[in-house]
């Protein structure tokens, strides 16, 4: 071996997050110790014969581990969600159940309040859901070390950007998505963790009845964040009177609605139903946006007379707020990913001051049972 001062390597993060020292990756890829130590430093560029036994042994492509410094590594990822590439799309990565998962950087998700630098471009497509991404940075360890959220809280990004500033080499990317659209992306490998704030009236229970429903042989843990509560919200001063679901039919009140598979929306429904009244009856029912701030949004520039939301969603917009049920918010994890460090380090920090501080100040949020594991299933 000779040294090569334009050859890049990851092998040190990739052997570090696998849990090995350098003698363990030495043994299994039946090299010495002074090898792993010199590919590490780049004193030394290994040979193919060598380079395929270190791929091996840490059970990735070559390409994940060597690249030359004038060329950007390359990779191969699975879209996150369907996207036609004509031109390069900026996309964020992660690695989840073995695999590089892209998430296209558009629409919202481009334009966010935290608006998230691209980890690479996808160039082109080589197939219905893969393709071809060319990294903008040789920071690979940034990449192992991202875990992905699914949800819909506010909360979780507080949390997220919490745990960044204790953990500084960990980085949480929270993908937007409403409680089933969560769990299925948990479920497809798409996110480490789900979201969900769902009730079933059937068993009395949050959450669990569903995961139970859509694992499909998995085995998960579900661990609560918070129990917030969930209404109408309303304008400052609440100009038309409404206490109930029925002061809006008899007030002719505007509503704005979520998505279907959001929990605010079968809470909706749910609450109609119990009060007898037809969906049809509520003006607005089929008035649909996809996040409780656009819910927020439509009360406060007076789009809309009310929508379902959050008490701390009410406060943060300045807006009035009539409970109609408490939902326990939880976080599905496979158990698969839960000896992984990064979802390790992420969890540790459930239990920390920082954290419930910043859950506190936001309000709505009872926090006493924050980190409790409610089930496994």
């Amino acid at each position: 071996m000779k040294q090569d001062s334009d050859l890049r390597n990851n092998l040190k993060s990739i052997r570090t997050r696998l849990g090995m020292s350098q003698q363990d990756l030495a043994n299994i890829a039946g090299v010495t110790r002074q090898t792993i130590s010199g590919v590490e430093s780049g004193q030394y560029a290994p040979s193919v014969a060598i380079t395929l036994k270190l791929a091996k042994a840490l059970g990735c492509q070559v390409e994940d581990l060597f690249w030359l410094e004038q060329d950007l590594p390359e990779i191969e990822a699975v879209l996150a969600k369907p996207v036609t590439i004509n031109q390069p799309l900026r996309v964020s990565l992660a690695r989840v159940g073995g695999q590089w998962i892209a998430y296209p950087l558009v629409g919202k998700e481009a334009f966010r309040q935290d608006m998230i630098p691209a980890d690479g471009e996808a160039e082109r497509q080589i197939g219905a859901d893969k393709v071809k991404v060319k990294l903008l940075d040789d920071n690979l360890e940034a990449l192992h070390n991202t875990v992905v959220i699914a949800g819909c809280s506010p909360v979780i990004s507080l949390w997220a950007r919490a745990t960044e500033r204790w953990h500084p080499q960990l980085r949480v990317h929270f993908t937007f998505a409403n409680s089933m659209a969560a769990l299925h992306s948990l479920c497809s490998g798409e996110a480490h963790i789900a979201g969900m704030h769902l009730y079933d009236p059937k068993t009395g229970e949050h959450n669990v009845p569903f995961v139970r429903e859509a694992l499909a042989g998995k085995s998960a843990v579900v661990i609560t964040l918070g129990l917030w509560e969930e209404g109408l919200l309303i304008p400052s001063g609440n100009p038309k009177g409404l206490k109930t679901l029925s002061d809006l039919v008899a007030a002719k009140a505007t509503i704005i609605n979520r998505e279907t598979g959001a929990g605010s929306r079968m809470l909706l429904e749910r609450k109609l139903q119990e009060a007898q009244i037809p969906f049809d009856a509520v003006k607005g029912f089929e008035h649909i946006v996809t996040s409780h701030q656009d819910v927020a949004q439509a009360v406060a520039l007076g789009s809309v007379d009310a929508g379902i939301s959050t008490a701390s969603v009410a406060t943060t917009f300045g807006l009035g707020f009539i409970p109609l049920h408490q939902s326990r918010y939880d976080l599905v994890i496979l158990k698969e990913y839960l000896e992984e460090a990064p979802i390790q380090q992420l969890l540790s920090t459930l239990g920390h001051r920082i954290v419930h501080s910043q859950l506190e100040v936001l309000g709505g949020y009872d926090i006493s049972k924050i980190g409790e594991v409610v089930a496994t299933v």
